[in-house]
């Protein structure tokens, strides 16, 4: 099993940046693919970028390509979210999860964090 917790998020003017990160317990983290999603209020969760078990893979949202980055270090059992030149519309709490299928799809992630919120004024 694998627990992991998100941690970075906060208050950033529009065009800004943060970088979340997200520590995952257990011995078996190089064995899951990561992903990050996030939900606005009033809105349901969306997928934003997963990252494969090598780090040698990653697959972005529409909304987050050229402006988020996803990666894993996998010596320290973490996964990243860079987030770069945010907007308004980027306010949500952001979720990182871990799932051995681990696509697109929320269903297809087994262990989900309790999420960090970013706020991007204007």
């Amino acid at each position: 099993q694998v627990q992991v917790a998100e941690s970075g998020g906060g208050l950033v003017q529009a065009g800004g940046s943060l970088r979340l990160s997200c520590a995952a317990s257990g011995r078996t983290f190089s064995s899951y693919n990561l992903g990050w999603f996030r939900q606005a209020p009033g809105k349901e969760r969306e997928f934003v970028a997963t990252i494969s078990r090598s780090g040698g893979s990653t697959y972005y949202a529409d909304s987050a390509k050229g402006r988020f980055t996803i990666s894993r270090d996998n010596a320290k059992n973490t996964v990243y979210l860079q987030l770069t030149s945010l907007r308004p519309e980027d306010t949500a709490v952001y979720y990182c999860a871990a799932g051995r299928l681990g696509k697109t799809y929320a269903r297809t992630y087994d262990y989900w964090g309790q999420g960090t919120q970013v706020t991007v004024s204007s």
